[in-house]
């Protein structure tokens, strides 16, 4: 079984690291002026992959905060997915040329899904698609919009496309510290034939133990922003429980 991956989330905006509450971007809280120093943080404590989202890129549809993410692969030497802004396959392959492992596409999947298979297929398993859902149905436009699809209908729309994972985020729990919506993300994981990774409301180390237990076992990690800036979740504690499995 592979091991579980736990990725320490780094949301962007006007140059810094923030969290939202809910996706809103009037409710950001500053953690750190200096991403860099963050990711570097991150990777000293021993995370093996970061996650990085230009929040203002996606509302703006294009990026937005490349010289703080430039930056942060210039300072630290494992893998980073990133999404936000990106949707098309320009701006794909630029940040895939900077040093990039993954790119995450979220509203291009539901806008444009053809542009989506097309990144896949030019380079495969190094796209991801997140669906970031309110009760189930996919938001868009960096959250600012609900669309009238299921999660689960987009997701099916990819699965022999080559993409690497898909991400679930439960726009309601996100930054609110509410715990993993274990049950909807394992209900996707089982209804496709692509690994899944757990975003929104990661809160202490139970949650880690439920991502570790038989009925996750399709899931291929989960992500981690705010529990782990406020103390709530301490890093070394985590990642020993997951190599521990």
């Amino acid at each position: 079984m592979a091991p579980v991956i736990l990725f320490p989330a780094i949301d962007l905006k006007d140059g810094l690291a923030v969290r939202l509450e809910q996706g809103d971007m009037a409710r950001a809280t500053v953690f750190n002026r200096d991403p860099a120093a963050q990711a570097a943080e991150f990777e000293t404590l021993g995370f093996r992959y970061l996650h990085l989202v230009d929040l203002d890129g996606a509302f703006a549809g294009k990026p937005v905060n490349a010289a703080a993410v430039e930056r942060i692969l210039e300072t630290v030497s494992i893998p980073v997915q990133l999404g936000g802004g990106i949707r098309d396959l320009k701006t794909v392959e630029a940040w895939l040329g900077k040093g990039v492992t993954r790119v995450i596409l979220g509203t291009a999947a539901v806008r444009d899904p053809d542009f989506v298979k097309a990144a896949a297929k030019a380079h495969p398993g190094r796209i991801v698609v997140g669906l970031d859902a309110r009760d189930g149905r996919v938001a868009v436009e960096g959250w600012a919009e609900t669309s009238d699809i299921a999660a689960v209908d987009i997701a099916r729309r990819f699965e022999d496309a080559g993409v690497a994972a898909i991400i679930y985020t439960d726009i309601a729990r996100d930054g609110l510290l509410k715990g993993l919506n274990l049950d909807a993300t394992v209900a996707l994981a089982e209804a496709v034939n692509l690994p899944v990774i757990a975003s929104g409301g990661l809160a202490s180390l139970a949650d880690i133990e439920a991502l570790l237990t038989p009925r996750a076992k399709r899931l291929q990690g989960a992500i981690t922003g705010r529990a782990l800036y406020d103390g709530r979740l301490d890093a070394r504690e985590a990642l020993a429980l997951v190599a521990g499995r």
